[in-house]
């Protein structure tokens, strides 16, 4: 009987039986390189730099480069838009602060300074009509007070907090009660015959005289702030207009590559680029100019001619504010002129009365004569040449009456100055000159208002019609673009 042998070992004539080899699987280490933990494999990248290889990659292809062009000039196109947009409306809102807030703000002080001079005119001729002044003098010197106030309240209510402005209204309305109250005492004291009447009304002067400097600063930085919206409408938008130029060059230039691959002439999305871009920038040019000229004329033959007049008019109701105090003090205040070594003596409110005459001159001179020249048309030379006529006359009237006075005879002196119409007064010349003054300003208020509403409608719609426009164009340029991808799908 036969056994089969002990152990594990194969009988005879036989091989014993083997794993069957796996072969190399592609990429993986040889034994011996991952034994030394990869010394010899490549390096990873980090994903940025094999995002930007990639991206360069597909920028070396044609539809890489119409994407890359598409992006730049959406982008040019849209940036046109945008800063089109933010520089005309900022002109427009300066424009619009021209017409509807600067000036008429500097206005208002005009009118404030020359209240308070008229004001201070009508009390001096109500003093020298004796103890109970004329009912429409009294209503005047009413009428300016109350003009004052409220035009005040309204520089109150505009001016910045801590500016100059606020400072110079918060010091008007201080003195003015102050003013009102000595003007009071004054008018009591001339009904009752006192001559401490005469005393409160050169006290109730001197408190104008200081008010009248802070309303001209008042004045002074209100035409400041005018000037400034002037600056800020006026220039031209260069920023704008040459982001216009290259939207326009890089549209252009992209249609030219693209006839220059494609034989085709057009490309409806570039053109509906170009023609909104070419819109935009010829709206920007043509509106702006016509704005800018129109706000040119506002200010050369309005705002100027507004100047001139309103300061002609304040010096005449000066002048004939101290024309009347001349007879209210009688000598009582004096002023020193000429050389120290022999000065002459003068009365204050005379010498004061023959300066500002002086400085409003006539129609070849001075104030007035200035007037003339700016004034572009028959409407407004005449009444400021009629002004210029009736000054000559008031000179000549002035100069009897200081005769008369200086002869001794009051009475006959206080006639040629707030008499009646018979008598030829001074205060006849003048009314006459306050008058052709006030039909000036109105006309040249009107050719200022014309000329600035005019520059400000040049603008209407321009910043919300250049961002739509833009928008459409990089639209379109982005519609042009994807038009020739689509041949490489």
């Amino acid at each position: 009987m036969t056994y089969p042998p002990n152990g594990s070992a194969a009988p005879p004539g036989q091989a014993a039986p083997m794993m069957p080899a796996v072969p190399p699987q592609a990429g993986a280490p040889a034994p011996e390189q991952t034994a030394q933990t990869g010394q010899n494999a490549p390096p990873r990248r980090p994903a940025w730099v094999e995002g930007r290889d990639r991206l360069r990659a597909a920028a070396t292809t044609e539809p890489g480069k119409l994407r890359i062009i598409g992006a730049v000039l959406a982008l040019l196109v849209v940036a046109f838009g945008a800063v089109t947009t933010w520089q005309m409306s900022e002109r427009s809102a300066a424009a619009d602060s021209v017409l509807n807030r600067s000036q008429p703000l500097s206005d208002d002080a005009a009118a404030i300074y020359r209240s308070l001079a008229d004001a201070n005119t009508a009390a001096s001729s109500g003093f020298l009509a004796g103890g109970q002044e004329p009912a429409d003098v009294r209503d005047l010197y009413k009428r300016d007070i109350t003009t004052a106030s409220e035009k005040l309240a309204n520089a109150a209510s505009n001016a910045e907090s801590g500016s100059s402005a606020a400072a110079s209204v918060s010091e008007l309305n201080k003195l003015l009660p102050e003013y009102t109250g000595l003007i009071e005492r004054a008018r009591a004291s001339n009904r009752q015959g006192l001559p401490l009447g005469g005393a409160y009304l050169r006290y109730a002067n001197d408190k104008m005289q200081k008010m009248l400097p802070v309303a001209e600063k008042l004045y002074t930085a209100e035409n400041q702030r005018l000037n400034a919206d002037y600056a800020d409408a006026k220039p031209y938008p260069w920023f704008a207009i040459g982001l216009g130029v290259l939207a326009l060059g890089g549209l252009a230039w992209a249609q030219r590559r693209n006839y220059q691959r494609t034989n085709r002439v057009l490309n409806h999305g570039l053109v509906a680029a170009t023609a909104a871009s070419t819109v935009v920038l010829l709206w920007l040019v043509a509106g702006h100019t016509i704005a800018r000229s129109g706000l040119n004329d506002s200010y050369e033959h309005g705002v100027k001619s507004l100047n001139v007049l309103h300061d002609a008019r304040i010096i005449s109701l000066k002048a004939r504010g101290n024309e009347n105090l001349t007879l209210v003090s009688r000598g009582a205040e004096t002023v020193e002129v000429g050389p120290k070594s022999k000065p002459e003596i003068k009365d204050k409110f005379d010498f004061d009365y023959q300066a500002q005459m002086k400085d409003l001159g006539g129609a070849d001179s001075g104030l007035l004569g200035k007037a003339v020249a700016i004034a572009d048309d028959a409407a407004g030379k005449n009444p400021v040449e009629a002004a210029a006529k009736n000054v000559l006359v008031w000179k000549d009237r002035h100069k009897t009456a200081r005769d008369t006075d200086d002869a001794g005879d009051y009475k006959g002196a206080l006639a040629k100055v707030v008499g009646n119409k018979s008598d030829k007064p001074t205060g006849e010349c003048f009314d006459n000159v306050d008058k052709a003054l006030e039909v000036a300003l109105a006309h040249e208020q009107s050719e200022f208002e014309q000329a600035a509403k005019d520059g400000k409608g040049a603008m209407t719609g321009l910043p919300e019609g250049a961002a739509v426009l833009a928008v459409l164009a990089a639209a379109g340029a982005l519609l042009g673009i994807g038009r020739r991808l689509s041949e490489y799908r």
